[in-house]
């Protein structure tokens, strides 16, 4: 299926990274999750598909409960699909995943959305009495409750990390039957046809890196999904960035911010120090978006294009930017980037047809102009 077939569409991804004031002191949880709120009612506004909200347990973000904070958002907005980004399941129970996500599906008027994830860190395993050691099983089998639960009938199933079901029903029911499913994968094979064989959305998380490297991934998921039997279905990207009046002015906005998270998350880690040539490589070919409207836009449609998906969801937050910074960038990104984006894409589409008359006539050339294919 070619990107022109399936509609475009374009989201905001939060951790509720912890902020400082202008004295560089951090600001209260309850501040932070404040203007998360704020960010998303201005999202909605603006227009924007999506607004996805992390899961974490540390003390540089503020948010360890998503599916709260989305309820808070959804009374307060109208359109948007409110999702997680992503919940952690290897950690959480299935049953309550699924009554909470329910829950806010009833208050948003049918705007749920679940992204299911292991997470990119490890805190919530001691913190809710797992063991790493169980890392892979837990995600596998909760996954696999988890699908069962979202059919919304009556469910018998049996595991070796919780207790078992025996035609079982859960509550609250959704009026629309069904939450939309994403599992978010971080460059696993086996996580790709994982989220193909449940007939999961594939949500790829891109954080560094040429996103093309991940187009071997896009066409996995496909290939595995029509040996299951399941539908198409699409593909979105998670990537960080943050934008500008200019892209001299993004740079040197971000940079600090993003010194400052991900450079403890390396320390963390063990990895080695975070350079500002690392940093300007990223900007410059890497998964960083950011820059001016245009710059950003034209390295959003590229991406799409060699992946082949049609969701974008960017990053906005990272590390300790302060509210007004974020808010700028979302309403470029909903105001010029994401038109920006469209109208490029919509030209790929417009050739194609001519393109493909070309290659009939015999040019051969032709082909390099083709849409991606999904």
């Amino acid at each position: 299926m070619a990107l022109g077939e399936t509609p475009l569409r374009f989201g905001l991804d939060t951790f509720g990274d912890i902020t400082v004031d202008s004295d560089g002191i951090a600001e209260p949880a309850g501040t932070v999750i404040r203007a998360v709120v704020a960010q998303a009612v201005a999202a909605d506004s603006l227009g924007i598909d999506h607004f996805n909200v992390g899961e974490h347990h540390r003390d540089d973000f503020a948010i360890s409960a998503p599916d709260t904070v989305l309820a808070g958002i959804a009374t307060v907005t109208s359109r948007i699909v409110l999702g997680s980004g992503v919940t952690v399941l290897s950690s959480d129970d299935p049953v309550r995943v699924y009554q909470r996500f329910a829950t806010l599906d009833a208050l948003s008027g049918g705007r749920a959305e679940i992204t299911a994830g292991r997470g990119s860190f490890t805190e919530s395993f001691p913190l809710f009495g797992y063991e790493l050691g169980d890392y892979g099983a837990l995600f596998e089998e909760k996954l696999e409750l988890l699908v069962a639960l979202l059919r919304e009938q009556p469910v018998t199933w049996r595991g070796t990390v919780r207790s078992s079901l025996t035609d079982q029903r859960v509550y609250p029911r959704t009026e629309r039957g069904a939450i939309p499913l994403r599992v978010g994968v971080g460059g696993s094979p086996e996580s790709v046809v994982r989220a193909a064989r449940v007939g999961a959305a594939l949500a790829l998380a891109i954080i560094g890196g040429d996103p093309a490297r991940f187009a071997p991934y896009a066409e996995l998921y496909q290939r595995a999904l029509r040996e299951f039997g399941q539908p198409s279905l699409p593909i979105s990207i998670h990537s960080p960035g943050h934008i500008a009046d200019t892209d001299a002015t993004a740079v040197a906005d971000l940079w600090p911010h993003y010194q400052a998270s991900f450079g403890r998350i390396g320390r963390e880690r063990g990895w080695g120090p975070l350079t500002k040539q690392h940093y300007l490589t990223e900007v410059a070919s890497g998964s960083l978006y950011v820059g001016s409207p245009q710059t950003v836009a034209e390295k959003i449609a590229t991406a799409l294009r060699a992946v082949g998906a049609h969701r974008f969801d960017l990053k906005y937050a990272n590390g300790p930017m302060p509210h007004r910074m974020l808010m700028h960038s979302i309403e470029l990104y909903a105001t010029e980037v994401i038109p920006r984006v469209r109208a490029l894409l919509a030209a790929d589409v417009a050739r194609e047809p001519a393109l493909v008359g070309s290659a009939h006539g015999g040019h051969t050339e032709a082909s390099t102009g083709t849409a991606p294919s999904r």
